[in-house]
């Protein structure tokens, strides 16, 4: 159907006046606005159910969510069929979150399905933990990660704590698609069927983060802590203080959990200027190293001090390969073990796992891939941990979803430990640099709004199809992947080889020097990115801002060359 069909058919069902009343408003006014709202149905992208939230079957909604849980719940009904299904909800800081998570088990409730509701607002790497502590056979989390204020979402988990893959995504899609009528969800609840979760899986989930450390010492070290208005307010603290970390400094302005993120223009710790309070806050008290949390806590920014004693923030390769050298080095191997990390992230990954001897796999990007690769290695391999560049870790398999939590306790206890031993986190970083080359990222997000600029998305990566670069800052391009073919070519050579990887819209080029840049539209924002990672020879004559000055001018070359 067109927007303005699918808005009439909506019109015409058992809805609520006031969302009868604005979608009155859409018909009669402007029909770009119409169209972005109606066009198609909400998708499941890398991160689950995601959008601008307003009335629409665009937008994120009491009937979207409502077709979604129904849809889900007719599938678990069919899956699990001789069970008593159980799933478990989570919600975070954004408007309307608390609401719709009431909403959710509401209708999971009506559908036969036992609900564990938390009571407040959670972490999703809680969420995860809690759908295998509670042996529920689904979870949901009411969040938009880092997105801006308007945006709220809707992640499905499956019964090992990961977020849905195939052949679930698409078995939930067709259960969703198949409702016909907005008076098919089953809105009215039976409280008989809702379990209100207080502290109780906090503290399980606490225990359990702490039993991933490799020591059990906490040397003295001077933390400033940021939640971003976020949900990691309600667990952080006090894993921090269980561990034995009691020097750590609050950023009160944004502790208090709030949709509107009053004291940044977006909640994200991949961006400086989200930490801006923060880092001030570290140079007055002379901080050891920053920390701060998306709004679910799921992402994690950190800063450190470098050579000259200055702040420096970690880009999201750097502090998880810093993770993943740290676990590699404390764990006592066996031989049988291996690390993930995503297609668009550094090969830094990659090196450090084979200076250990250690595995190393690559999946798309989200972390229901890297959970999938573990899923697939039950028996075979022991995941050590993984990452990726856009600020997620993932220690062990407690969590199966990218955990700040846990990350952050780690990362800790790996700056005391080296701290007490006269070095440091960016010295540390740096010996890294010197054993494999020093690799230089760098990421620009290019925003396209609505149905125009996801045409506009496609038609940029239809060009770099069509004409793909033959050079990048003088140097060759050496390789091409297409992901979404699944072909590599070797332009040198000309022979092309098949990529062992399910399809994605991506492409990546190689250079002759290692380096590495992909093309990606976002599965969450109307945004398409390309990821930078450019790597040289360590070069001991020159410093570490030295040589990565040169990479980053090598870099804007590279985005000349590309038009971007």
């Amino acid at each position: 159907m067109t927007a303005k069909e699918t808005a009439e058919n909506w019109i015409n069902q058992n809805l609520d006046e006031n969302s009868k009343f604005e979608i009155k408003q859409l018909l009669d006014g402007d029909a770009s606005l119409l169209e972005d709202a109606f066009h198609k149905n909400l998708e499941f992208g890398t991160g689950g159910m995601r959008g601008v939230m307003g009335i629409g079957s665009n937008r994120v909604n009491r009937y979207t969510l409502g077709m979604a849980t129904q849809g889900l719940s007719n599938y678990l009904n069919k899956q699990f069929a001789d069970q008593a299904i159980k799933v478990v909800i989570a919600y975070d800081c954004r408007n309307n979150s608390k609401e719709f998570g009431q909403l959710v088990a509401d209708i999971f409730s009506a559908n036969g399905i036992h609900a564990y509701l938390f009571s407040a607002l959670r972490p999703t790497p809680e969420l995860s933990f809690a759908v295998r502590h509670l042996g529920c056979q689904s979870g949901i989390v009411i969040t938009a990660s880092h997105n801006p204020p308007e945006y709220n979402g809707y992640k499905v988990y499956w019964e090992d704590g990961a977020q849905i893959v195939h052949p679930h995504d698409a078995g939930i899609i067709g259960e969703v698609n198949a409702i016909q009528s907005l008076d098919q969800i089953k809105f009215d609840s039976n409280a008989e069927n809702i379990t209100f979760i207080e502290s109780e899986i906090d503290k399980a989930f606490i225990q359990t983060s702490i039993e991933q450390r490799k020591t059990t010492k906490s040397d003295p070290l001077k933390i400033v802590f940021t939640s971003l208005h976020g949900t990691s307010i309600t667990v952080m603290p006090e894993l921090l203080n269980q561990a034995g970390y009691t020097d750590v400094h609050i950023v009160e302005e944004q502790a208090i959990p709030d949709g509107n993120f009053p004291t940044v223009e977006s909640p994200n710790p991949e961006e400086r200027a989200a930490l801006d309070l923060a880092l001030k806050k570290a140079d007055a008290i002379s901080a050891d190293m920053v920390v701060g949390t998306d709004p679910d806590s799921d992402r994690l920014g950190v800063a450190i001090r470098n050579d000259k004693g200055e702040m420096q923030l970690l880009n999201g390769n750097q502090c998880g390969v810093l993770l993943t050298d740290y676990l590699l080095d404390k764990t006592e191997l066996k031989g049988n073990e291996f690390i993930a990390y995503t297609i668009v992230s550094s090969e830094l990954f990659g090196d450090v796992a084979k200076h250990y001897n250690v595995d190393s796999e690559v999946c798309l990007t989200g972390f229901k891939h890297i959970a999938s690769l573990i899923r697939n290695n039950e028996g075979l391999k022991k995941f050590i941990g993984g990452g990726e560049e856009s600020y997620g870790y993932m220690i062990g398999d407690f969590v199966r979803d990218k955990d700040a939590l846990t990350s952050t306790l780690l990362f800790c206890d790996m700056a005391a430990e080296l701290k007490a031993n006269g070095s440091s986190a960016f010295e540390r970083l740096c010996s890294i640099y010197e054993r494999h080359g020093l690799y230089t990222e760098h990421l620009i997000s290019i925003t396209k709004k609505g149905i125009h600029g996801a045409r506009e998305i496609s038609a940029i990566m239809d060009r770099l199809r069509s004409e793909s670069p033959k050079t990048l800052a003088g140097e060759t391009v050496c390789q091409v992947d297409d992901i979404k073919v699944g072909t590599s070519r070797d332009l040198i050579t000309g022979k092309q080889s098949t990529l062992d990887l399910p399809t994605s819209n991506v492409l990546q080029f190689y250079t002759e020097s290692g380096s590495k840049i992909s093309a990606r539209p976002s599965g969450t924002e109307p945004k398409i990115k390309f990821y930078f990672s450019l790597r040289a020879d360590w070069n001991p004559s020159l410093n570490y801002m030295a040589q990565e000055k040169i990479l980053n001018d090598k870099i804007e070359l590279i985005i000349e060359d590309l038009n971007l």
